[in-house]
């Protein structure tokens, strides 16, 4: 029977992830998991998170309500172009509505990595897109976008001197979270929790059978599957002995896959984001669990920027700030991303960013720039991939 600890709630600042000093254990009660082996999230049920309806605070500029009075004259609309989940999304565009009661209408698709910018590129191209925010974690995909230099607006938020270095990506794209990948594994089928890649090869190694075309693996045919295995065996070269082993045994999958791990055709996935995973933890009654890698967990940012041609800027522009918000970024960690802001009060099955770092330790935290990747590099990489996987 596994019972964690109670996890952090403080968030140290930094720049570019290095300089975050340890961080205190807050007081929350901890949480018994039904599974054996493994671990889970330790905290407390969702907090109020209490909305102070036009108020801001004193170090926004003396004429933001005039931003906030532009937004009111268009419309209460606004349209999210993401690759993230509609349960992620609901206390945040619930808590913005609070916050400006005028907007009565948040669209938001749930589109690929890489399908954002797809998407409104065609768009922009045909006629108008209605995007007004696009969200996604590619990274080299945004660095790629932002060069283009016409497709966003570029906005400097006032929430960008109250939030770690590493928040403000690109220019004119901010984070919303820094979400972890982790090893998720069917625990019927897993008779011995693994701390990482490294010990699930070991596993592998050991009983191909039982893992033969049974570990879930990101494609890295997409931006996502590319930009986190690639971070991950730049920072830990070590890492491609494990993946020599479990990419033979493995299916590429173009998602997190955590059905197919619940129901046990997979018996692990390899680098599942937090985000999705929790929810399926949640209610998997101890079958469904995941692990922060203890050999390099890698943290990949989700970016926000607003479209050059939002069809409703100064709504987008409040949008971007309440994200960086205190309020923003509790309604955030509730959805089940990882906040990064200090004072957000820990929530049941989540990560913060410092919980993360408590958790495996800086030494072992992999950040994923937004930069692009050389042909020659990204050549290379796929090259020896393949070569594994044969």
């Amino acid at each position: 029977m596994t019972v964690s600890t109670p996890r952090s709630s403080s968030q140290p600042k930094s720049r570019m992830f290095a300089r975050y000093a340890a961080v205190g254990v807050a007081s929350a009660l901890a949480l018994t998991l039904a599974a054996c082996g493994g671990s889970g999230p330790a905290g407390t049920p969702a907090p109020e998170n209490s909305i102070a309806a036009g108020q801001y605070p004193e170090y926004y500029p003396a004429d933001y309500k005039e931003l906030v009075a532009a937004a009111e004259k268009e419309g209460g609309a606004l349209t999210v172009y993401s690759n993230t989940d509609q349960e992620n999304w609901a206390p945040v565009f619930r808590d913005f509505k609070k916050k400006y009661p005028f907007i009565k209408d948040i669209s938001a698709n749930n589109l690929g990595s890489d399908e954002v910018f797809q998407r409104v590129l065609s768009e922009n191209a045909t006629g108008d897109s209605p995007a007004d925010i696009l969200v996604t974690n590619a990274a080299g995909a945004w660095a790629d976008f932002a060069e283009r230099g016409d497709v966003l607006t570029q906005y400097t938020s006032p929430e960008l001197a109250e939030v770690p270095d590493f928040a403000n990506l690109l220019p004119g794209v901010t984070a919303i979270s820094a979400d972890a990948m982790t090893v998720a594994y069917n625990t019927a089928l897993m008779t011995e929790a693994p701390t990482g890649l490294d010990s699930l090869a070991d596993q592998a190694k050991a009983n191909p059978a039982q893992f033969q075309d049974k570990i879930g693996i990101r494609d890295i045919k997409g931006a996502f599957g590319f930009t986190i295995f690639h971070a991950l065996t730049k920072n830990k070269p070590e890492t491609w002995d494990s993946l020599a082993t479990i990419l033979p045994l493995s299916r590429p999958e173009s998602s997190s896959a955590t059905d197919k791990i619940l129901a046990g055709e997979y018996v692990a996935g390899a680098l599942v984001s937090a985000a999705p995973a929790f929810p399926v933890v949640k209610d998997s009654g101890g079958l469904f669990e995941i692990v922060l890698p203890k050999d390099g967990t890698v943290v990949l940012p989700r970016g926000l920027g607003i479209a050059a041609k939002a069809p409703h800027p100064a709504t987008a522009k409040l949008f971007m700030d309440f994200t960086l918000s205190a309020e923003g970024q509790q309604a955030i960690q509730e959805g089940g991303l990882s906040s990064f802001r200090d004072g957000v009060k820990p929530v049941e099955y989540t990560y913060t960013y410092a919980d993360i770092i408590k958790e495996v330790g800086q030494e072992n935290i992999i950040s994923v720039p937004y930069e692009k990747v050389s042909e020659a590099e990204t050549a290379a990489f796929t090259e020896r991939w393949n070569s594994l996987k044969k």
